[in-house]
């Protein structure tokens, strides 16, 4: 069986990313992209599914040992396990090369001290565990085959097959170095290089080493900051500048439930909030770059706006169930590609618009395009952003007027204006503006519950939403207003976990509610960082510091988070790593370290 969701490392070449487990498990990899089909399918099902497995030799019947230690070396994606055993102590070293070629995991084995058995066994499967290749020997390499689709398995260590399965046995004294290496390569090209583990590893190094130089941060918060800043690196598609939502998919949001979706594309939303925060702490060429793959992916329809994309800007993204995986803890149906992506999320239009006017505030080159795209979707909004939709949190559910769209279409029109303002864009100024009014109008009375004191999840309404906690982070209302204030108090009594985390919104359990969907979900990781903002923004500063440093504390070994937090449960629940958990983090941090609510 799996591990925990947060038993698990995240490595990467800003191509595609693995998930190595605490026993040196590799139980998710996806060749050659983030959304190809996986090779290691394991996390969603057994071992029947595809995984490779590193660590030392154990018994047959015997679970396999997990590291003692783990860690990553200095602010990179290398990770180094140590496992201490009877006969001594090894590490191992995973990392993925960021790659002109083919792309490469690499796991390098070291003794550290004593005479040390170690195992590797490696069983791919293509096509998320269904299709067994056919495995042979090429010029003294080991090769799998299937379809259109080759994994090449390189080591100095003797190898043998048994039970469809390729292991290699062997004893590591110390300072033995022996390396282990799979590379992908479409089989009907010609066998890729042959891998130089040692001086991949010292170029991986040196990368990372020199990105993170280019972080402006350097607050209290820097290693959480730095950590997520690497993270949210290695979830870009370097070819393109598309930023994927996470690596996995259907990780559920409720162990054993039906709330599980592919997480491999790039949503608008996601998107937009990671290029702020990478704005904000130094990062402009990877601004850059996603502000061009977003004109590359709306170019020539910016009217029929999708709410995700591929990460080369793929708009079909035909949702389907793989019934051959069992899910993650039995959590089915398994799902590949995505039918939220023609929903209709007016709030994605505010999401857009914001990260391209903070681009243009902070520097970035001016665009032509990039202004006529904003103009353009403006002048949707201005025919469509009184209809319903199925907001934020792509319900499955009947259209609503979501409170949090509304606001967010005005904050599009805002920032518009402020485009036009500033002599950067030429468009109807006086009309603009007329709108903006009739938004922020619309939402104040319709969106607003008097007798509560607190803005509402939609029009008519007495369900609350945390997408609320945006309010005054668009600026839509100032910190202090009482509507603002009644709204943070609203949602802290309402949708709070006994431990003090937020939900998104009331949820059924067994019944269908406004998602349309069955069963519970934890709390939201971001709507919980959202509340540590708001509470900071209002001036209760010791409590955000409390509620921030409490998040921090929910991130796994490595600093990781998933998206949800399930309180029963105490352990990480949805799709991991997540960006949308770890953007509001390094937002929340710069927000309380301008503020000074910090201890220490």
């Amino acid at each position: 069986m799996a591990g925990r969701i947060e038993d698990y490392a995240l490595i990467g070449d800003m191509q595609t990313a693995a998930l190595v487990c605490r026993d040196g498990t590799v139980d998710w990899l996806c060749l050659p992209r983030f959304d190809s089909h996986a090779i290691f399918a394991g996390l969603l099902g057994t071992e029947e599914h595809g995984f490779w497995r590193l660590g030392p030799a154990h018994a047959a019947d015997a679970q396999p040992p997990t590291a003692a230690r783990r860690t990553y070396r200095g602010d990179s994606l290398i990770l180094e396990s140590e496992w201490d055993t009877p006969r001594g102590t090894v590490r191992v070293t995973d990392f993925m090369p960021p790659r002109d070629g083919a792309p490469q995991l690499i796991r390098i084995v070291e003794g550290v001290s004593g005479r040390v058995p170690m195992r590797s066994a490696l069983r791919m499967r293509f096509s998320y565990g269904r299709v067994v290749p056919w495995v042979h020997k090429h010029d003294g390499r080991t090769v799998a085959v299937a379809g259109p689709d080759s994994v090449w398995f390189d080591t100095e260590c003797e190898t043998y097959g048994k039970s469809l399965t390729t292991y290699s046995d062997f004893t590591v004294a110390p300072g033995d170095r022996i390396a282990f290496t799979i590379s992908w390569e479409p089989s009907h090209k010609q066998p890729p290089p042959l891998p130089e583990p040692e001086a991949s590893l010292q170029a991986t190094e040196e990368f990372w080493r020199e990105w993170v130089e280019h972080c402006t941060y350097h607050g209290p918060y820097r290693e959480a900051v730095i950590r997520s800043l690497i993270t949210l690196k290695a979830l870009t598609y370097a070819p393109t500048g598309g930023i994927v939502a996470a690596p996995t998919t259907s990780l559920p949001e409720d162990i054993g439930g039906v709330r599980n979706w592919d997480y491999r594309y790039t949503w608008l939303r996601d998107a937009a909030i990671t290029l702020s925060s990478l704005l904000r702490t130094g990062y402009r060429e990877e601004a850059r770059a996603w502000r061009e793959w977003l004109l590359r992916a709306v170019a020539g329809d910016p009217e029929n706006l999708q709410i995700m994309y591929g990460i080369a800007g793929e708009r079909e993204l035909g949702e389907a169930e793989l019934d051959w995986l069992p899910g993650y803890e039995n959590s089915a149906p398994v799902r590949v590609g995505n039918g939220a992506a023609h929903q209709l999320q007016l709030d994605v239009y505010g999401e857009v618009t914001e990260a391209l006017h903070l681009g243009h505030m902070t520097g970035l080159a001016r665009s032509d395009y990039a202004s006529l795209l904003q103009l353009k979707l403006i002048r949707y909004l201005e025919q469509h952003w009184d209809e319903p939709d199925e907001g934020i949190w792509e319900v499955r559910g009947p259209r609503r007027h979501f409170v949090h769209s509304k606001v967010m279409a005005w904050v599009a029109v805002d920032r518009t204006i402020k485009l036009i303002e500033s002599g950067d864009a030429d468009g109807p100024l006086e009309r603009w503006r007329e709108l903006r009014d009739d938004i922020h109008r619309d939402v104040c009375e319709k969106g607003y519950d008097k007798e509560r004191n607190t803005f509402t999840q939609s029009y008519g309404s007495k369900e609350l939403d945390a997408s609320l906690l945006l309010i005054p982070q668009m600026g839509f209302l100032p910190p202090d207003d009482k509507r603002v204030i009644g709204t943070i108090e609203a949602i802290q009594r309402e949708l709070s976990t006994p431990d003090g985390f937020i939900l998104r919104y009331p949820t059924e359990g067994d019944s269908e509610g406004v998602d349309g969907l069955p069963g519970d979900e934890g709390a939201f990781l971001a709507c919980s960082f959202w509340m540590a903002d708001d509470l900071a923004m209002i001036g209760r500063v010791d409590e955000a510091r409390k509620l921030f440093e409490k998040l921090l504390d929910l991130r796994n070994d490595l600093g990781l988070l998933a998206e949800e937090w399930d309180p029963r449960l105490k352990r990480q629940v949805g799709n991991f790593p997540q960006a949308f958990s770890h953007v509001p983090l390094i937002d929340t941090a710069l927000r309380l370290t301008a503020s000074g609510a910090y201890g220490g």
